[in-house]
């Protein structure tokens, strides 16, 4: 039956050479761990994919019971933990999957600078992966907040009064993040919500698109 269901589909809509493009693509010999130990560094990017799909899909969870308002956020995560069948843990998992994220995504921006893959022809990669780093960090920083406990006040207090040390335009910046330069209240609240569920996360689809489409093209970088 699944075949039948396949073939009608490929009929239509000749899927069959867009994965085989994809399941056929040859692995370079020097990124096989089984060929070679150290190829286990250029794991670093799948790994770090990997965990944003999880932090996708646990974020995918937690909004269907989290409310962005001062009143009832912290009271919506704490139900979510206490009350929701494996809230508790599908919580936990985006907790941590936030601050593993980062760490994989250094390690990888590491394993491509000290392997050479920044240089030509993949400069325009390198930068596409700069920002897909930036965006990483600011929705982990516009996360923190959304608990909205004592701790989650305080540290995003501290990320405002450094994005407010910018020069020229660090005013601004405040103010476009917490919607008051002064109090941290309902405003800064949803906006970090819009920005940590809206724009951020097509910011990063859009530059994943890029990045992953320049690596098929110009093919994995290899050894020093």
């Amino acid at each position: 039956m699944f075949n039948r269901i396949y073939d009608w589909i490929d009929d239509r809509m000749d899927i069959t050479p867009i994965w085989r493009d994809v399941a056929d693509h040859e692995v370079p010999e020097h990124v096989n761990p089984a060929y070679h130990f150290s190829a286990f560094v250029y794991c670093f990017g799948g790994l770090t994919f990997f965990i944003v799909l999880i932090q996708i899909l646990s974020g995918m969870f937690l909004t269907m019971y989290y409310v962005p308002d001062i009143v009832n956020a912290w009271n919506s995560v704490y139900y979510l933990q206490h009350d929701v069948a494996a809230g508790l843990i599908v919580r936990g998992m985006h907790h941590w999957g936030a601050s593993l994220v980062v760490v994989m995504m250094f390690l990888h921006t590491l394993r491509v600078f000290f392997t050479g893959a920044y240089k030509a022809p993949r400069e325009l990669n390198w930068v596409v992966g700069v920002l897909l780093f930036a965006t990483i960090l600011g929705l982990a920083f516009t996360g923190y907040l959304l608990p909205w406990d004592m701790k989650a006040l305080f540290a995003t207090r501290v990320g405002l009064d450094i994005a407010g040390s910018v020069p020229f335009i660090g005013d601004w910046i405040q103010t476009l993040l917490a919607g008051d330069d002064t109090i941290i209240g309902a405003q800064t609240l949803t906006r970090f919500f819009a920005i940590h569920v809206f724009f951020l996360p097509a910011a990063l689809f859009i530059l994943m698109a890029i990045h992953f489409i320049m690596i098929r093209r110009q093919g994995i970088a290899g050894p020093l």
